[in-house]
């Protein structure tokens, strides 16, 4: 893992820990994977889905009953973020506080890290 030794990789508010925990438990998950893809209007897009395995190289990081599993190729893009869930009149979901993001499309699920060009695609593995 790109990180610092007792410095988790990965922060989630109050409110995430509350729906991660609910979401992995209606799911009988053994925690919600999170990564980055190619993709949409700024370069890059998250990803999350409910896992019933863990990966040999994925970082697993558990913070009061809520477990995210980041996948291997995503590590580096997500260090320092945070990660909450926002409930709001027209939408709710996960959102990401990543510093290491230097743009974002209106609709903010969309992302940019500084210079990607010559970065392997986290899809893909390569």
């Amino acid at each position: 893992m790109f990180g610092i030794p007792g410095k988790s990789p990965v922060t989630l508010t109050p409110r995430a820990v509350r729906h991660i925990t609910r979401l992995l438990e209606r799911e009988n998950a053994k925690g919600l994977r999170v990564g980055v893809r190619k993709g949409g209007c700024a370069g890059m897009e998250y990803t999350m889905e409910t896992a019933s395995e863990i990966g040999p190289h994925e970082e697993v990081i558990e913070q009061d009953g809520a477990r995210i599993i980041i996948a291997p190729m995503a590590q580096m893009f997500l260090f320092g973020t945070e990660i909450d869930y926002e409930t709001g009149l027209l939408e709710s979901g996960f959102k990401f506080r990543n510093p290491n993001v230097t743009e974002a499309c209106g609709c903010g699920e969309s992302i940019k890290f500084g210079d990607i060009a010559d970065a392997p695609d986290p899809a893909s593995g390569h």
